[in-house]
């Protein structure tokens, strides 16, 4: 019984874990979005800090990438950038694979 209590502990603790790196990625992804973003419109250092964490922040409105691609693609569109949702979907795919690198190496 008690070997499989310790297998359950160890389920949740892997569970637990697992959930937090995914947050951690999705959050250093979004910063990297938001980083991308800023670039395309011109920002400045600070701005492009300060846009970032609204992008990182935009991803708590909805479950899912919705809103923080909607975000961005509005923020974009309306600097007179040219760039469609597919575009801005492209960029966030890279972002992730960015994101998975940058964690995985302790960066």
């Amino acid at each position: 019984m008690t070997d499989f209590k310790d297998r359950e502990r160890a389920e949740e603790a892997k569970f637990a874990m697992d959930e937090d790196t995914a947050f951690k990625v999705a959050a250093r992804r979004n910063r990297l979005l938001g980083q991308w973003a800023a670039a395309k419109m011109g920002l400045n250092e600070e701005e492009t800090t300060s846009y970032a964490t609204s992008v990182v922040q935009a991803d708590f409105e909805e479950a899912g990438d919705e809103d923080v691609i909607r975000k961005v693609l509005g923020d974009l569109t309306t600097a007179g950038v040219e760039i469609d949702e597919a575009g801005v979907r492209a960029a966030l795919e890279e972002m992730a694979v960015e994101a998975r690198r940058q964690f995985m190496a302790g960066s």
